[in-house]
């Protein structure tokens, strides 16, 4: 899943010990049985396939009132097929179901049905799963959900011209997902889903015992194909959930309502507590959380989904700890450096070695150790498989510009010869002030620097275009869709994505040997040796191609009015559990 940005992102002390989301070694097993609660391995990869709606209304709890949600930052989409980032999947989740869900439970999330009335049921060889629609089930207009709109979201969800940025496993995975294109261009007749009654069945290319995590995200929900508009969409979004759009103003706002037509006997995961949530973006970082800090009126039920500045977090802690809530992230922040046009090895190496690492850290309001915490590896702590190496040998937070300078002249380049540009959010302080610190950490380790100016609400859109005018992609990262590295690289280290909208590998790496070994480990392995293979992989591509500069491990930390209730961690997303918080009496 994509990170919302690389800014501040505080974890507790001990950050080393991040534990993984999304679920554990595989969905599926080889008697076609989903895995039960008491059986989960990995952080978050606990199930309750037998779940139930509806959830108990929490004690303490203010019939109706309104939250409000402040962020520095602006979703670029809340397409159900095109939501990617943290921020965007999880907003969502108020409004749209999906097939599964996740509900918090005891300090982890907890994979449990939502559309569906189970977590799907595999063939003995996980090419095919079968999702049963709950009956019952109405749009915010009181029109029925049925499974052919399911079907649809899941024809929809190949459109990645249309609707780009979205996840790509089904292209991946699923049955024709090198030649189906979607509904707009190849119509609707495509073999990889069925419909028999209330069944839907998506048929896979390969095996794939991950589909029931990969079935939560909002691209596995229910639209209407009548209905559908791929370029306006996005903007009301029809609600299955509890709440519905009232207005959105794309890049500042956006108002939810209650939706009259939400059962909750229908859901074990949500809760609708509150009459209205109102959701504001672009806000000045510092203001909003002095507001919460100051803890008066509106701010009393205001919550702020960025992580807090090192300024906010000691004020917090002295003032009022219970209104911070920490928790694990299961992500790794990178600068992706684009393979076309950073071709060299050498070069790439480099970068790494001149990074800035503590000082950048800082400049983004950043504590180390706290915040942050150097990443050698790209799967992150907590990962199935994980293998402990160092990509280059600074132990993912080691700056030495002479290295870089040697590594330069050893690819043939004098000082100043090689050009780095990205772009950096210029209405943003910490963005501006992280620019600052790279271009002197590049040009003192002998680059030529050229960053590139774009905004809060465009910088997404500007890095997701296949030729941009930079070669290396700064707004990245990447947290774990479950806790091993198939969540990982066919994500976004696959060379057939190489080109496709959206710009779903962000390295352009495109490299024969890593692609057979991705393929290797998807169609010949058996489950039980995949984790561990993906490690190895890990450490093949980062030592051999070094295809991004791996700027840190990251965890939460955000606070909250002293009237907001139920907001916890999201572990899978890195922020909060919308779906069980309430105003409190």
């Amino acid at each position: 899943m994509r990170m919302k940005k690389p800014a501040v992102a505080l974890a507790t002390a001990a950050l080393m010990t991040l534990a993984a989301c999304g679920g554990g070694g595989g969905g599926g097993t080889t008697d076609g049985q989903p895995q039960k609660l008491d059986e989960g391995g990995a952080a978050g990869s606990a199930k309750d396939p037998d779940a139930e709606g509806p959830l108990p209304m929490p004690e303490g709890m203010q019939e109706g009132g309104t939250i409000t949600v402040g962020s520095d930052e602006a979703p670029t989409t809340f397409d159900p097929t095109r939501a990617y980032y943290t921020d965007s999947t999880a907003i969502l989740t108020l409004v749209t179901r999906a097939l599964t869900q996740y509900v918090y439970r005891d300090g982890e999330m907890v994979l449990v049905p939502d559309l569906a009335t189970d977590l799907g049921r595999p063939n003995s060889d996980n090419t095919e799963w079968t999702f049963t629609l709950k009956k019952g089930l109405k749009y915010e207009d009181g029109s029925p959900v049925e499974p052919e709109d399911v079907a649809y979201a899941v024809k929809r969800s190949f459109a990645i011209e249309e609707l780009p940025e979205g996840p790509t496993y089904n292209l991946t995975y699923f049955l024709d997902g090198d030649t189906y294109k979607g509904p707009f261009q190849d119509g609707d007749d495509y073999r990889g889903v069925e419909v028999n009654g209330m069944d839907i069945t998506i048929k896979m290319a390969r095996p794939f015992a991950e589909m029931d995590y990969l079935a939560s995200f909002p691209q596995f929900g229910a639209i209407p194909q009548e209905k559908d508009n791929p370029e306006t969409y996005g903007n009301n979004p029809l609600a299955t959930g509890p709440y519905k759009f009232s207005d959105y103003k794309p890049g500042t706002s956006l108002t939810l309502v209650k939706n009259d037509q939400w059962d909750p006997a229908t859901d074990p995961g949500r809760i609708q507590a509150v009459d209205t949530w109102q959701f504001n973006f672009g806000e000045d970082l510092n203001r909003l959380q002095n507001e919460i800090i100051n803890d008066t009126g509106e701010a009393q039920t205001t919550v702020n989904y960025d992580n807090t500045t090192p300024a906010t977090y000691r004020a917090i802690q002295e003032e009022d700890p219970d209104r911070l809530v920490e928790g694990t992230s299961p992500c790794t922040y990178y600068w992706a450096m684009d393979q076309r046009r950073i071709t060299e090895l050498k070069v790439r190496q480099a970068v790494g070695w001149a990074f800035p690492y503590r000082n950048y850290w800082r400049s983004i309001g950043a504590i180390e150790g706290v915040t942050r915490e150097g990443s050698p590896t790209l799967l992150p702590p907590g990962t199935n498989g994980r293998k402990e190496f160092d990509a280059i040998g600074n132990k993912g937070i080691e700056t030495d510009p002479q290295k870089a300078k040697d590594l330069l002249a050893e690819a043939g380049y004098k000082p100043g010869e090689y050009e780095l540009s990205w772009f950096f959010e210029n209405d943003d302080p910490l963005s501006v002030a992280g620019k600052d610190q790279v271009v002197e950490a590049f040009e003192k380790a002998g680059f030529a620097t050229k960053p590139v100016a774009s905004t809060t609400e465009t910088i997404r859109t500007d890095e997701s275009d296949n030729d941009p005018p930079v070669n290396m992609i700064t707004s990245s990262g990447w947290c774990s869709d479950w806790p091993t590295g198939g969540s990982w690289f066919p994500a976004q280290w696959d060379g057939d994505l190489v080109g496709q909208e959206g710009r779903p590998n962000p390295s352009m790496i495109k490299e024969p040997e890593l692609d057979k070994e991705q393929d290797r480990i998807i169609e010949t392995l058996p489950a039980e040796e995949t984790a561990a293979a993906w490690g190895e992989f890990d450490e093949l591509m980062m030592t051999k191609y070094y295809p991004a500069v791996l700027t840190g491990y990251s965890g939460t930390a955000m606070i909250h009015g002293s009237k907001v209730g139920g907001m916890e961690n999201d572990n899978l997303r890195g922020g909060p559990t919308y779906q069980q918080m309430f105003v409190t009496q």
